[in-house]
């Protein structure tokens, strides 16, 4: 017997299974935590005649986290056979849980996920701690995986198959309430003390437990696949699922595949059924791809590039200069998080505006019962509007978030440092000015700072933090810290135009519009550009940017390179841009319609003169070329980000292209997808698009560095 499982039997003949996997914070489905589960239960079959129930619960702030992933992580096709009857050896255990013919209850105290809420399944009763920290879901299906430990198997039978098919194939957490009303869970506990004792009264109260299904006659919730309404369902389900993954995802199709065969067999052949499928998915390279990227997630949310030596420092007052669209976003996160905030625009009544974007966010969240009124004016009690810079007196930190213009951003962060408390932050939200020529607006350079947010800001889990030429450690580390404390996640770069995401996103955005330009299928171009696993076209996102906007960015970094002699080079896409602007007056979503119409009674739609002034009869290209168009130039433009120590890391590269600009989540970032393909094949294809499309898609020499050496990114 190990530590890893606490056996204690009751003066009440009640056991009690402890988990407690030793040096882990979290419990896991390891290879000990296997091994520890055998021993238990040969010593509950010995102890059988003497035991009346049993109470399964964790030592660990959570109940059990899943399967190891980093166990996960090496499977590959060699070792299928050994993974598939690992896999069924779980399964088994779970099975003679569920069938020990005693009662057993999971008493869960903390989060229930993939595998741990699995192991809750298997048991007779679930009790749960009514806790908001509380979450239960099996969210494999964002790891690329389907729940291998029976997961499909007993929900469907415990739900039916209409109920249990969104909660596996979206991988969504759920509270403790909502898991309550779908049936997931069966009690809930208001504290330790009452859950132990809720679970002992049902073991007393059902000493013979059998589950539904294994019982004479079982019905499936709902009915079977051939019953007349779910095969209804089931006949558009694959449709819909492919409108939503394009293809690229292969763990929804698979989860829906092991749900609805499964559920046409007996318990044990749907066993089996859902070990290969979650066999062929382990060893697949997708799901290689999406736990890769969750490992790295996570060391970039550990903020491992923050100084270590100044301490931890919370923001209580936070002043935004410009209350438009990404000010009023920054203001409401950072209300939400508890801190003060004085949201600066040209006036009162338009800082009172950046304040309405707040209130509507809010007022969503009350009508649909997530928050109650007093929570909602708790928060907006937090944001001051105000047209006077004397009421920034006593900021520690200052974000402006006025328009890309170096002169205006110059002057209101000059005006804001005349008020600030000695030693405030002050930061700018640009996404593509370079932080040290806008630090010499200031007189504590070093103090000075970006902080680029993404629209909308309560969506998007990304800031790109960037340290300009004098910025010192303690200014890194207040950045870090703030950025943590508003529940975002931070990636770290070095000074330069348009940094990392915006250059990359401008690369994906500019050859959409440059195909346009060649005479390509704008249907073509955005209906590829979602095939390739795109969350929308670049004509689309071009038009939320605004044509003007990327054309304003074009003449200013033009500008600024003249002024030190160098001469931008221009791109294919220019000429369509000014052409839509200049003739056309079509300068986005914004005003009134770009690349698409925007009806006010209907779905948006490509504006239908692209056909006729655009399009060319003999100038389509493959369905293939638009995606490696798309996806491969916006992974060479992140290899010479790292060629020239804007990004700092490889895991920075990942997260950032996959949080900050949709890169492909099924690829697991912009460098694994070059990884993945393999630097020698990927260099061939990327010649070869260079040779038929243009130079821009030549191999940056840190590429060809690393193919020669046979290393990876």
């Amino acid at each position: 017997m190990t530590d890893a499982i606490r056996y204690e039997t009751g003066q009440d003949q009640i056991v009690t299974l402890t988990l407690d996997m030793p040096g882990q914070q979290a419990n896991t489905l390891n290879a000990a935590y296997r091994q520890a589960m055998a021993d238990t239960l040969e010593r509950l079959q010995s102890d059988k005649d003497a035991i009346v129930g049993v109470i399964i619960r964790s030592a660990k702030k959570t109940f059990v986290a899943g399967g190891d992933l980093n166990e996960l992580s090496q499977v590959d096709a060699a070792r299928a056979a050994a993974f598939y009857q690992m896999t069924m050896d779980l399964k088994a255990q779970l099975r003679t849980l569920e069938t020990y013919g005693k009662p057993v209850v999971a008493a869960i105290e903390g989060s229930a996920l993939g595998g741990g809420l699995e192991l809750c399944l298997a048991c007779h009763h679930r009790i749960a701690l009514n806790g908001g920290h509380i979450k239960l879901g099996l969210p494999e299906v964002t790891l690329g995986l389907l729940p291998g430990g029976g997961g499909t198997v007993r929900l469907v039978r415990m739900l039916g198959l209409e109920k249990a098919l969104p909660l596996l194939m979206q991988g969504r957490t759920m509270g403790v309430d909502h898991a309550l009303k779908t049936g997931v869970i069966d009690q809930l506990a208001s504290d330790a003390e009452d859950l132990m004792a809720k679970a002992r009264a049902w073991i007393l109260a059902n000493p013979v437990p059998i589950k539904a299904w294994d019982q004479p006659g079982f019905q499936l919730p709902g009915g079977t696949p051939a019953h007349p309404n779910v095969a209804q369902m089931l006949a558009i389900a694959p449709s819909i699922l492919r409108s939503k993954t394009w293809g690229c995802y292969p763990a929804p199709e698979k989860i829906l595949a092991a749900a609805v065969e499964g559920a046409q067999v007996d318990f044990h052949t749907a066993e089996k059924i859902e070990a290969r499928y979650f066999t062929e998915l382990a060893t697949g390279p997708i799901a290689k791809n999406m736990i890769g990227s969750w490992f790295q997630l996570n060391r970039v949310k550990a903020a491992e590039a923050r100084p270590k030596a100044p301490p931890v420092f919370n923001m209580r007052k936070v002043g935004i200069l410009g209350a438009g669209l990404m000010g009023g976003g920054i203001a409401y996160v950072s209300a939400v998080a508890g801190v003060s905030v004085i949201l600066k625009d040209v006036n009162l009544a338009a800082a009172q505006k950046g304040k309405d974007y707040s209130v509507r966010l809010l007022n969503k969240q009350v009508a649909s019962g997530r928050i109650t009124e007093a929570q909602r004016d708790a928060v907006l009690g937090r944001i001051k509007p105000t047209g006077r810079d004397s009421d920034l007196e006593g900021c520690d930190l200052i974000i402006e978030a006025v328009f890309e213009n170096r002169e205006l951003k110059a002057q209101v962060s000059a005006a804001a440092e005349q008020v600030v408390v000695p030693n405030a932050v002050i930061a700018s939200n640009t996404s593509t000015l370079p932080i040290t020529g806008l630090a010499s607006a200031i007189s504590r350079q070093e103090r000075f700072i970006g902080l680029h947010f993404f629209s909308p800001v309560e969506k998007m889990r990304l800031v790109e933090i960037i340290k300009g030429a004098r910025t010192n450690d303690m200014t890194l580390a207040r950045a870090f810290d703030f950025v943590q404390q508003i529940g975002k996640t931070a990636i770290l770069v070095n000074d330069s135009r348009g940094f990392f995401t915006s250059r990359v996103f401008a690369t994906f955005a500019d050859e959409g519009i440059a195909m346009l330009g060649e005479g390509v299928s704008a249907p073509m171009i955005e209906t590829e550009a979602r095939k390739a696993g795109m969350p929308v076209g670049p004509l689309a996102v071009s038009d939320e940017v605004s044509l003007r906007l990327m054309h304003q960015i074009r003449q200013q970094a033009r500008k600024d390179l003249a002024e030190q002699g160098v001469d931008l080079a221009g791109h294919p896409a220019d000429a369509v841009i000014e052409q839509l602007l200049n003739e056309f007056d079509r300068a986005g979503k914004a005003s009134g319609g770009g690349f698409y119409d925007y009806p006010d009674a209907a779905p948006k739609h490509l504006w239908p003169e692209l056909k006729t002034r655009f399009e060319k009869p003999d100038a389509q290209i493959s369905g293939q070329d638009i995606r490696d168009r798309l996806l491969f130039i916006q992974a060479l433009e992140t290899v010479r980000c790292m060629e020239e120590g804007v990004l700092r890391s490889t895991a920075d590269a990942n997260v950032g292209s996959m949080l900050g600009i949709g890169f492909p989540a099924w690829t697991g970032g912009a460098l694994q997808f070059i990884n993945q393909y393999g630097l020698k094949p990927f260099i061939t294809r990327a010649r070869a698009l260079a040779e038929r499309y243009g130079e821009r898609f030549q191999p940056p020499a840190l590429l060809l560095e690393k193919a020669e050496e046979g290393s990876l990114f």
